[in-house]
């Protein structure tokens, strides 16, 4: 029974953040670590199973890992293997599908004509927009590409994704629209890229597999907190939720998931296939492509962009960061407890930046 024990730490959340610092503080200091996971399983939204027809999906989404930190890769690499999966992602605009990041290629189907670098750079720069003041998202990509690349490829799929038009939101979200200037068609240029072999729940097992370590699912802390001796709290849920919405509930975008098995071994020509323009859905996901999974069916998953839901994308207003700058004094006085992660920080991460933010924590520890 846990509350015959006494822990060093407990641990609110089995995301990257937590089961790093988790594994580190059992395994590096030979700390006894208490994790506590509201959901069925850890991983937080990086989680993956297999489906009832055998096909390995990820039930929140898709989750590439991508860094250009060597620390994180090396650290990662003690859990797991990294298949060669590079994510190439295609954007369907009015029918027809080009690379996204915007490359030579995008640009020659979009316009029929021939671009060098030279030449593409001279065209941006004749259509975007000058002496415009960066108040917002909407002004950064103006400035960079011009109105009509904004029309056909961001207006309106941010709309969809985040509720709101470009310019109501902060500039830092569309801080610099991706562009290359020659035909790589890969989404992210880092160094080391892939998904684990094993998938990720092999992962987070294999760094959560320390006898000091103990796993409670299905539960919130806030109901165990009287029955558990421990010393220190990393605490990695909504910052707003552990005090209880004091200063008023920090606004997320969530997100619906639509599944699907197809009879056909495959259904698009890239992993995720982004909607910019018409359909309700964002984008299409096909999980076959990440895993090099063999089947003779294929699996789907549609995203719709909600406002109610599991937190996934916290909203970069200036508004919302008043809000969250007045929890993050408050959690500032609080001795023995720390705070880290996306929804502890009220900032979106990418899988690395949790890691890594999580290992600096450990080093202060």
């Amino acid at each position: 029974m846990i509350n015959s024990e006494k822990f060093d730490y407990l641990i609110v959340g089995a995301g990257f953040a937590g089961s790093t610092l988790a594994e580190r503080l059992a395994n590096g200091l030979n700390k006894k670590v208490l994790v506590v996971e509201k959901r069925d399983h850890i991983g937080g939204n990086c989680f993956d199973r297999y489906n009832a027809d055998g096909i390995l999906v990820k039930p929140y989404g898709p989750h590439i890992f991508h860094t250009k930190i060597k620390e994180v890769w090396d650290y990662l690499n003690r859990f797991t293997a990294f298949n060669r999966y590079l994510h190439r992602v295609i954007a369907n605009v009015k029918g027809k599908e080009y690379y996204f990041p915007i490359n030579l290629n995008t640009m020659e189907k979009l316009t029929g004509r021939t671009f060098t670098p030279e030449t593409m750079r001279a065209y941006f720069e004749e259509k975007r927009v000058r002496d415009v003041e960066i108040k917002n998202s909407r002004d950064v990509v103006v400035s960079q590409v011009g109105e009509e690349i904004y029309e056909l490829f961001v207006k309106h799929f941010t709309k969809k994704q985040w509720g709101i038009y470009p310019e109501e939101l902060d500039a830092s979200v569309l801080q610099r629209i991706p562009v290359r200037y020659d035909r790589d068609t890969r989404y992210f240029d880092d160094p080391w890229q892939g998904i684990p072999v094993d998938g990720y729940h092999k992962l987070f097992e294999n760094m959560l597999s320390s006898p000091n370590i103990h796993l409670l699912l299905r539960t919130d802390y806030k109901e165990i907190m009287d029955d558990v001796e421990f010393d220190r709290l990393i605490y990695t849920g909504p910052i707003d939720y552990y005090f209880d919405y004091a200063y008023g509930k920090l606004p997320y975008r969530s997100i619906r998931f639509q599944f699907e098995t197809l009879a056909m071994e495959r259904f698009q020509s890239a992993a995720v296939v982004n909607y910019t323009l018409d359909k309700e859905y964002t984008r299409i996901t096909e999980f076959k492509h990440f895993y090099f999974q063999e089947h003779p069916a294929t699996a789907v998953c549609y995203e719709y962009p909600c406002d109610e839901g599991e937190p996934y994308y916290p909203i970069p207003r200036e508004a919302n960061r008043g809000i969250y700058e007045k929890y993050k004094a408050a959690a500032d006085k609080l001795k023995n407890t720390y705070f880290v992660g996306r929804l502890a920080e009220y900032k979106y991460l990418n899988m690395d930046q949790a890691v890594k933010h999580a290992l600096e924590l450990f080093k202060r520890l």
